[in-house]
């Protein structure tokens, strides 16, 4: 999801709780702040020396312990009110992927995608998922389709492509 399409989304539903699910049943807690936005340029070299680069904004949000027993999740137009000063700040660029960081003592800090937004009565739930790990230069490694599913790694030493 760009950062415009996110941004959208918080306004069309504004007035609805914004939870974030980061694993299966598995949600930020409702004392949850945002707490950093990040405005990310990604230059890339993978294992075939192609280069990329795209650009991302990073979400991080932390759970506040002196509000464990907070009952309401921030509603998705406060939580765009906050994202709307950060670009008075630090202009977006809108096609930038969001990306949702986040951990608490079960779960490691990591940084998500959001895989798909679900709305229900009052909530508006974003549903996480980590990016996959891949090789990006598969062509160049000569990994046959079949190996390649079995790899638990792109580029084997010997194949001259790392």
């Amino acid at each position: 999801m760009n950062t415009q399409l996110f941004l959208n989304t918080l306004e069309k539903h504004k007035n609805k709780e914004l939870l974030f699910q980061y694993a299966p049943n598995l949600f930020v807690g409702t004392n949850y702040h945002i707490t950093e936005v990040k405005h990310a340029i990604i230059d890339s070299v993978d294992c075939g020396a192609q280069t990329d680069s795209w650009k991302e904004t990073i979400v991080q949000l932390w759970e506040s312990p002196k509000e464990l027993g907070k009952t309401n999740y921030m509603k998705a137009g406060k939580a765009l009110q906050i994202l709307i000063e950060v670009g008075t700040l630090r202009a977006y660029n809108s096609n930038a992927i969001v990306k949702i960081e986040y951990g608490n003592a079960t779960f490691h800090a990591t940084q998500q995608c959001i895989d798909t937004i679900v709305v229900k009565e009052n909530l508006l739930i974003m549903q996480l998922t980590v990016d996959e790990v891949r090789c990006k230069a598969i062509e160049l490694c000569g990994i046959p389709v079949k190996e390649l599913e079995a790899a638990t790694t792109c580029c084997d030493p010997s194949s001259g492509c790392c």
